[in-house]
């Protein structure tokens, strides 16, 4: 086609050239057509021998009562084509028609070259050869000489001919100047129809002489009165004429090679079934569609539109040929219904195809390394990327925007595949909050994959639109919601606190029972991660976070909800947390009505058992066992908003720094001598990022050629505006820290009923009946009980107790006072001072203490635990918390953080917190 092209421009440089060219073309065009018309006849062949040897086994397929309703058209096109030849049928047909739609494109182009070639062919065959023809029967055979002469006068151009002026055709018909032969010009005019078929005429009539009933055919007939050269030149010319007729009707010829409408047909068989209609899965055009989404073969799956030719070829012969329009109906409402099928089905595997390929980037490359078969995590390559750039599909006379109706499909399954990952997490606990994360990240990974080639909703918004958190005053949508419900009702009174570990672990014994939910809903492969192999690598990940609830699943939440809603779920555990705070009150208040007046210090000289005598009697909580049990687990919900806000603070600290690093550079920001941050700025004082935009838009707002400088100075204003954005986010405050001064002013309330001030000045030790006093009694008793029983209490409770109890007794400013005069605490001297008059040393946890009883010894060490653990939480208050004059975090009044702030730290410290409607300035 190229050189048809490039033979155009060379006008008359090269003449003998553009011949061979034009005349190759010509072979190719004919070649073209053969192979078109090989193809289609072996289809009509295949189609014929499938409609006389129906299948005879379609009963195997299907069960008995379903196979009994087989119609005999199911029999020889449904059941009666194998995988293989579909699968050759499909590449058949796609060869028919790409090959015919590549034709049908270059026919302007060919168009003249194929002219000249046939005008050429026929000039030749009836100015010089019929010429020789003449000077040999022209005095001896006037019938054959009259018929040849009819032939020249029929169909020879003399004005072509550019050989001598006297080579006329009454000069070639009487002797010889014209032997040597003519030359013509290249002319575009083919002869017409009427014209091949007279010479096709004449031709006949000369070599059988008018007698048609002669053996041998036409050409076979010995008896004719041409010469043996001559006749095998005239039958030469005269199939040469067949094609020409094929040549010169090129669109019609091309569309009859290519018209595959017979696969459809099957009006016998409607008849013979008496019945209207048969379904989809009966038609042959869409079983090869369906065959080619199915299997989904990389080689095949850009044919998948070439079936629907077959149902265009068959309206087309209804309505031209057959001239029946109940004919086209039919056809038209099976395309209607068959391409949205195809187009659902299509998108279906799509949407599976790219879901994979993220999950498949997304996968862990050390897990892959380490898999024995990590084949299995790799896809084929399938070029939807092909289809997905289709905007026009000719079907039925209209053109159809593929690519559109794929988008269509592709923003509502985003938006279902998220409805199903959400009701997944619904009936879920807390723990699948890592798998909700990892998924979702898969989906995100998906639809930027998806962007590439279609025009879908951006996914923020998609998802912002299924958490119900698309309006600016909502802070807390579906899934911040159902965080919170998760974390209130199952997260801090089922799971228990292990401080070594830093994770919750639910609790065999749960208090409260959680929420009944709905089962877990099973959903299809593609609403996971698109293949059954990646939902299994993916569902082993997400199993390792299933039994704990610890740092990764903090992470998830803070990825999941997001700046806009973290903070509205930090107020609404400190909300919980306030009313926990409150609920003590009346339980506290039963507790030290029930104290004994006097509560002395332990005598020393009565040894442990004495000690243990004393402290049984001043805890005599028989009556109050009930409200024991509620305070204990009151607090054990305090201290476990307390350390989820801990790990809250670990997280947002290192994501604040990644994002510092990040911007650090634009901002000019560098460390100073002592490890704080300063800013180094340029010679006019101005950040990196405002100095860049500024010197640039000076450049290009001087150039003659700027379009519209007031956009460059847009931009450097907006430069100023993200200098001072991210400079005032660079100081935020601390998690923790807030949540502890949270605590503080909801402790002011009861800080009065809980810490009396004595009235001498000193500390009075025995008729105190402070907090501190309370959770060292409530500690003791429920060290022993889960000594007596390991299962009774501590599988209940957890280390969640000692960070809500101690944070308590350290906000009331009572820690002083609860190491000096906690149970167990003096119980621990008491054995020490005993231990060391007897000799034996306490500094090995392995040594058996055998002075003491048997099981005092784990009691010791049990109060050796209790004491480690409040230390440890009481150092981990001080660092996040101080109680001396130095550099703290303070909060304002609107509720923002105001860090490294020279105050006097007292027990109400932070007097002013932000109120509910202004939390999320604090953390924004």
């Amino acid at each position: 086609m190229n050189q048809v092209i490039l033979m155009k421009s060379t006008d008359g440089a090269d003449s003998e050239w553009c011949k061979e060219v034009k005349g190759n073309l010509y072979d190719i065009i004919v070649e073209g057509f053969q192979l078109l018309s090989r193809w289609t006849g072996r289809i009509w062949e295949q189609c014929a021998w499938k409609f006389s040897h129906p299948y005879r086994n379609a009963d195997s397929q299907e069960p008995r009562e379903i196979s009994a309703a087989f119609s005999d058209y199911e029999k020889v096109v449904r059941w009666n084509y194998m995988v293989e030849e579909r699968k050759a049928l499909v590449e058949v047909v796609s060869y028919i028609k790409s090959i015919g739609s590549m034709l049908h494109q270059y026919d302007t182009v060919v168009a003249d070259a194929l002219w000249e070639t046939i005008h050429a062919e026929v000039q030749d065959f009836v100015q010089n050869k019929l010429a020789a023809m003449l000077r040999t029967t022209s005095r001896k055979k006037k019938d054959l000489s009259r018929i040849l002469s009819d032939m020249r006068t029929l169909s020879a151009d003399w004005m072509a001919n550019t050989g001598k002026s006297d080579s006329g055709p009454q000069s070639l018909q009487q002797g010889g100047e014209g032997s040597n032969g003519n030359t013509f010009h290249p002319r575009a005019v083919a002869p017409t129809t009427a014209q091949v078929h007279c010479l096709q005429f004449l031709i006949y009539e000369l070599v059988s002489g008018g007698n048609l009933r002669k053996s041998g055919g036409v050409f076979g007939n010995s008896g004719s009165e041409v010469m043996p050269n001559d006749l095998k030149q005239l039958e030469t010319f005269f199939y040469k004429l067949s094609f020409f007729l094929h040549i010169l009707d090129y669109t019609v010829t091309l569309e009859t090679l290519t018209d595959l409408g017979f696969l459809w047909f099957r009006e016998f068989y409607l008849e013979s079934s008496r019945v209207i209609q048969f379904p989809i899965e009966c038609s042959l055009p869409w079983m090869l569609a369906d065959y080619v989404i199915e299997t989904e073969d990389g080689g095949l799956i850009e044919s998948v539109l070439i079936p629907f030719d077959i149902y265009n070829d068959a309206a087309q012969h209804a309505l031209v040929v057959l001239r029946q329009r109940f004919l086209y109906d039919e056809i038209e409402a099976e395309v209607d219904l068959c391409f949205d099928q195809l187009v659902f089905k299509l998108s279906e595997s799509i949407f599976a195809y790219y879901k994979s390929h993220a999950a498949s980037k997304l996968l862990d490359p050390a897990f892959v390394f380490a898999s024995d078969n990590a084949d299995k995590y790799s896809l084929p390559s399938l070029r939807y990327d092909a289809l997905l750039k289709m905007k026009r599909v000719k079907l039925l006379g209209r053109s159809v925007d593929l690519r559109s109706l794929i988008a269509q499909r592709m923003n509502k399954a985003f938006r279902k595949n998220i409805a199903f990952l959400f009701d997944r997490f619904d009936s879920q606990d807390i723990c699948a909050v890592v798998e909700l994360q990892q998924l979702l990240d898969v989906l995100r990974l998906t639809h930027r994959l998806l962007s590439e080639y279609l025009t879908i909703d951006p996914f923020t918004p998609i998802l912002m639109e299924m958490q119900e958190n698309v309006s600016l005053a909502s802070f807390s949508g579906r899934l911040a919601s159902q965080v919170f419900t998760e974390m209130q009702n199952d997260l801090l009174p089922n799971f228990i606190l292990c401080n070594t570990t830093q994770r919750f672990v639910r609790s065999p014994k749960m208090l409260h029972q959680p929420i009944q939910k709905s089962s877990v809903p099973q959903g299809k492969p593609s609403f996971y991660c698109g293949s059954q192999e990646l939902n299994v690598a993916y569902h082993s990940f997400a199993q390792l976070y299933s039994k704990f609830f610890g740092l990764p699943h903090i992470f998830a939440i803070l990825k999941l909800l997001g700046s806009r809603s973290i903070p509205w779920l930090i107020r609404a555990l400190l909300d919980l947390l306030t009313v926990k705070v409150n609920s003590l009150e009346s339980k506290i208040m039963v507790l030290q009505e029930s104290f004994p007046k006097s509560i002395g210090l332990v005598p020393f000289d009565g040894g442990v058992a004495g000690s243990l005598r004393v402290i049984h009697e001043q805890l005599h909580w028989a009556s109050t066992s009930e409200f024991k049990v509620e305070i204990l687990h009151c607090l054990k919900e305090i201290g476990s908003i307390l350390f989820c806000m801990g790990l809250f603070d670990i997280v947002l600290r290192e994501v604040e720094t990644t994002q510092f690093l990040q911007i650090a550079p634009w901002l000019g920001l560098v460390p100073g001598n002592e490890g704080q941050v300063q800013q180094d700025l340029k010679e006019n004082g101005n950040s990196p990022i405002i100095s860049l935009f500024k010197s640039a838009t000076t450049v290009i707002a001087t150039l003659p050629s700027c379009p519209s400088p007031s956009s460059f100075l847009t931009m450097s204003k907006q430069a100023e505006a993200a200098d001072v954005f991210y400079k005032n986010n660079l100081h935020s405050g601390s998690v923790l820290e807030y949540s502890l001064a949270y605590t503080s002013a909801a402790l002011d309330r009861l800080r009065s009923k809980w810490s009396s001030n004595p009235k001498t000045g000193f500390i009075d030790i025995t008729t105190s009946k402070d907090f501190y006093r309370i959770y060292g009694g409530l500690q003791f008793v429920c060290m022993e009980e889960s000594l007596q029983d390991a299962s009774r209490k501590h599988e209940c409770l957890g280390d969640s107790v000692a960070w809500g109890g101690c944070s308590i007794i350290y906000l009331l400013g009572q820690q002083l006072h609860f190491e000096l005069f906690d149970f167990s605490y003096q119980l621990l001297n008491v054995a020490e001072v005993e231990n060391t008059s007897s000799g034996q040393s306490m500094s090995s946890d392995r040594t058996k203490n055998t002075h003491y009883p048997q099981g005092w010894e784990n009691l010791i060490e049990g109060a050796k635990k209790v004491r480690r653990l409040n230390n440890h939480v009481f150092s981990m208050l001080k660092a996040r918390c101080p109680f001396e004059d130095k550099t703290a975090c303070a909060i304002k009044p609107s509720g923002a953080p105001l860090p490294r702030v020279k105050y006097e730290n007292t027990v109400s410290a932070f007097e002013t917190l932000p109120q509910k409607a202004k939390i999320s300035s604090s953390f924004g």
